[in-house]
């Protein structure tokens, strides 16, 4: 399976500069960043979350992990990790099990960890198991302008 269209149409729509990487099929984000050989601080992960008012994605380094309850806080919410059937549903053109940080184009709102701010080099899973999205940290930041931020995560 190659990059879902509804991404690659996205980020073409908001003239993103961004090249694809082919990498081995391989379980975890942080793996993948390890045999791609790029920082995992670069890596970023998806998180999809279910609240009383609907998903909505944390998107952090692939080194951390989302952190629930100051997201809770911060959105006065309780918020869970999404169930890989509810992500299936969100992400239908994606592989089973696939996140993409790239939630704007699927219609859910984003949040994304201070540390994938500002970064030179971006990359992250294009949604199908096999293929990194590579960027600049500028066109990254463009990308999620819109979106909020702030510390949301915690190291594994």
């Amino acid at each position: 399976m190659a990059m879902p269209m509804t991404i690659r149409e996205y980020l073409r729509a908001c003239d993103i500069d961004f090249e694809e990487v082919p990498h081995p099929r391989e379980a975890t984000s942080s793996r993948i960043a390890e045999m791609a050989h790029i920082d995992g601080e670069q890596m970023a992960k998806a998180v999809m979350l279910h609240g009383d008012h609907g998903y909505r994605l944390a998107v952090v380094p692939s080194t951390c992990d989302a952190d629930l309850e100051r997201l809770s806080q911060m959105f006065h919410e309780k918020l869970e990790l999404a169930s890989e059937e509810e992500v299936r549903r969100e992400f239908r053109d994606c592989d089973p099990g696939a996140t993409i940080p790239v939630g704007q184009a699927y219609g859910l709102q984003v949040y994304l960890d201070d540390q994938l701010r500002h970064q030179p080099d971006i990359y992250f899973d294009a949604g199908d198991h096999e293929t990194l999205v590579h960027m600049s940290g500028h066109e990254f930041d463009r990308l999620m302008a819109d979106s909020r931020h702030g510390t949301i995560s915690r190291h594994h």
